[in-house]
């Protein structure tokens, strides 16, 4: 028995087991004990992820995947979950425990992963993966890049990124059209942030929504006050300014005596 890939769940089964180990060691399985796998397939992955000495829990929303895992790998079938990692409530899974995350995530919801990643970071200190490798390239790109942007931006405030390597297309069945890259991220020792997160979010954002522009033409919605606006920062385009320099302007800006 194996399952058919499909399409719309941008299902692409990795055949290769020297790169499935590679992914599965990844992880430092450090400062953790339960780590969650997302998009299993037919298990290529997890079953070098069920060698180490950590306690391995998959989600998969497609069914005929999870019917594969649970006859094909009996000491899992309790903790394979039939869910939408994106819209399920985890909490029900680990509570208020630490884990990691690995998988090799469909191209189409990858980047949501991560989001999803941030909001639970006080909960997940690890996480490695499989991505479109424009799209691990520009979650570990740094200022100055041409790739640098949201995501680097706001994953970097809170982890350290790492490119790990790159997957060739041959490796997968059916082969995707692009090559893939697989990343690491571990989150910093001290992960809080010096402002209030959802104005570094907006502002973020809103820098980027116009990434050709200055910030002081990007920024104009949050109505700054000509003295601040005189900011030497304001001269800059986002792409030019550290996750560092984005926590100072969103300082500035929160600080910004508009009277």
């Amino acid at each position: 028995m194996s399952v058919r890939a499909k399409k719309h769940l941008g299902q692409h089964f990795l055949t290769d087991e020297t790169i499935a180990e590679k992914i599965a060691d990844s992880l430092s399985f450090n400062g953790y004990k339960h780590v969650l796998e997302i998009g299993p397939g037919m298990g290529m992955l997890t079953k070098y992820l069920l060698k180490k000495d950590t306690k391995i829990h998959v989600i998969e929303i497609d069914p005929e995947s999870v019917d594969f895992l649970k006859a094909n790998y009996l000491n899992l079938a309790d903790r394979v979950y039939e869910k939408d990692f994106l819209k399920y409530d985890i909490t029900e899974i680990f509570n208020d425990e630490s884990f990691a995350i690995i998988g090799n995530f469909p191209y189409n919801i990858s980047t949501q992963i991560v989001f999803k990643t941030l909001e639970l970071r006080d909960q997940i200190p690890e996480f490695s993966g499989m991505f479109q490798k424009e799209v691990a390239a520009r979650i570990c790109s740094k200022e100055g890049s041409k790739v640098y942007g949201i995501l680097s931006v706001l994953t970097q405030a809170f982890y350290d990124a790492e490119y790990l390597f790159t997957v060739p297309p041959i490796v997968f069945n059916p082969p995707p059209k692009i090559d893939s890259g697989v990343l690491r991220l571990k989150r910093k020792e001290d992960f809080s942030l010096s402002v209030d997160e959802k104005l570094f979010f907006r502002v973020v954002k809103t820098a980027f929504q116009q990434r050709r522009k200055t910030l002081r033409n990007s920024l104009k919605t949050f109505n700054l006050s000509d003295n601040l606006k005189a900011n030497v920062i304001f001269d800059k385009r986002p792409e030019q300014l550290s996750v560092d320099s984005f926590l100072e302007l969103t300082q500035l800006i929160e600080n910004d005596d508009k009277d």
